[in-house]
């Protein structure tokens, strides 16, 4: 029987690099590590192993989540992942809907930055509102009411995003980061659409990436400015459990600044 858990350990088991686990007798057919490698890196039996990842085990220690998070070389976020996927009763349900509405507050805030690109998001990366600035930026894109259907359903997109791959692999492991780990049925429902839309979103999804993004450079290609980097910061607004504010700006003095000021 498949589980989350197990597919989040099949996935980052055939990413995983395989020089810790010594010489392997044979041929690799398949990228990554294999399940007897990941046990012995781990100090678990390859039954126990493959229990997990067969769903057949269902409550791993935080000493064995440890040790294979530590075999599996996962991040910090991803480890924290693994734990919300083995442990879902532990963590917490975090209220869900509501994070739609702007504060009048946040509104004009948003207003009165004209010297920065400025808009909030929500878990899902659904733009909730914009400054000029912001608008000027996305201004020609057909889809530009969600981060990552602007990323794999938008054609523009491709030339728009100097880094396509990147910031598209990029954004889809901050996606997952704000899963709640499979729970939340609004990443649900958004992770189904594109699945069923883009096949280059249902490759970058598979691998399981976990990352939170909060302090980024992103390089645009502006179809009316070209080509500038902008260095983004994201801030969780206390006030509205859900919603983010992303500012973005050039630096001072740089090639990028001079297209920047340009927008609008």
């Amino acid at each position: 029987m498949a589980s989350a858990l197990g597919d989040f350990l099949r996935a980052r088991r055939r990413l995983a690099t395989v020089d810790r686990a010594g010489p392997w007798h044979g041929e690799r057919r398949t990228p990554g590590l294999r399940r007897e490698e990941v046990a012995m890196l781990a100090g678990v039996s390859s039954d126990y192993y493959t229990r997990l990842e067969q769903g057949r085990e269902l409550r791993p220690s935080a000493q064995v989540l440890q040790a294979l998070a530590r075999a599996l070389e996962l991040c910090p976020e991803a480890t924290e992942y693994l734990y919300r996927l083995a442990h879902p009763q532990e963590c917490g349900r975090r209220q869900l809907g509501g994070d739609e509405e702007i504060s009048p507050h946040m509104l004009r805030f948003l207003e009165g930055c004209d010297h920065v690109v400025a808009f909030v998001v929500n878990r899902r990366m659904d733009y909730l509102a914009r400054n000029r600035r912001a608008a000027a930026l996305y201004r020609g894109m057909d889809i530009a009411d969600n981060v990552l259907r602007l990323i794999f359903l938008c054609p523009a997109a491709r030339e728009f995003y100097v880094d396509w791959e990147q910031e598209a692999r990029a954004f889809t492991a901050h996606l997952r980061a704000a899963s709640d780990a499979g729970r939340d049925p609004l990443v649900r429902e958004l992770v189904e659409e594109l699945s069923a839309a883009s096949d280059d979103f249902r490759h970058i999804w598979a691998r399981h990436d976990v990352r939170v993004r909060t302090k980024m450079p992103i390089r645009y290609r502006h179809r009316d400015v070209g080509e500038m980097t902008l260095q983004y910061e994201t801030l969780r607004v206390g006030s509205a459990p859900g919603q983010f504010i992303v500012i973005g700006q050039a630096e001072p003095g740089s090639p990028s600044a001079r297209a920047y000021a340009s927008l609008g």
